[in-house]
């Protein structure tokens, strides 16, 4: 029941509220996987200019809780606050979005002040665009990390060259994870696809490595040679 309950939910159409450039990208790409998306905003200017890109373009004003509910904004399970400027437009967005029953709600914050408020009204889930964008730049100029993802409690997800320390040695000799407290999840050779790694897996000169575990614990990693 309980699975079945997340598919439908999985697949049930999203409301997405503010084009700006956080939100419209958000709704390109969710259309883009195939997902049902309803796009709202207060600017003709934006809905006329995505109306071509996205399949339903409203103009409503989303702090008015009788406008939301004429679109049909009360009928949705999930939603997105995706405001990018205007803190009380965001806050009184989110609490139309609450009293109207939406289940589950994303709410952008532009600080932390701003998030512990949207979470305070009743959204399940506060992102933080710029400050998690400017954390992945920070450990990416670098150069010596591809990729970077660090979700909570400062666990991460990265892409990497293989570092010279360990470049030719079998994963299961290496030490990597009594060493240095990371897991390698996959390797890419050159001129293959990633794939998942295992004790036997040999790490060629040149080889891209996925790796997992604390930020701290891969920043010093990726730093071997």
């Amino acid at each position: 029941m309980a699975d079945r309950q997340a598919a439908a939910e999985g697949s049930a159409p999203i409301l997405v509220v503010g084009l700006g450039r956080f939100g419209s990208s958000l709704a390109t790409t969710l259309v883009a996987r195939g997902q049902e998306v309803l796009a709202v905003d207060s600017s003709e200017r934006l809905v006329q200019q995505h109306a071509d890109r996205l399949t339903h373009v409203v103009q409503a004003d989303a702090t008015d809780e009788e406008a939301m509910r004429q679109i049909g904004a009360a009928e949705f399970t999930r939603a997105i606050v995706a405001i990018g400027t205007g803190v009380e437009a965001s806050v009184l967005t989110t609490a139309v979005l609450v009293d109207l029953g939406i289940r589950t709600i994303w709410a952008k914050a532009m600080t932390q002040e701003h998030g512990r408020i949207l979470q305070r009204i009743g959204a399940d889930h506060v992102v933080f665009p710029e400050a998690d964008m400017g954390a992945k730049i920070a450990h990416l100029v670098g150069g010596r990390l591809l990729d970077y993802i660090e979700f909570d409690d400062g666990f991460a997800l990265a892409k990497m060259r293989a570092p010279a320390g360990v470049s030719g040695m079998v994963l299961g000799e290496s030490g990597i994870r009594r060493r240095f407290g990371v897991t390698v999840v996959g390797v890419k050779e050159p001129g293959r696809e990633f794939t998942y790694a295992d004790k036997d897996t040999l790490i060629e000169p040149g080889a891209l490595l996925a790796v997992s575990g604390p930020a701290e614990s891969i920043d010093r990693f990726a730093l071997e040679s």
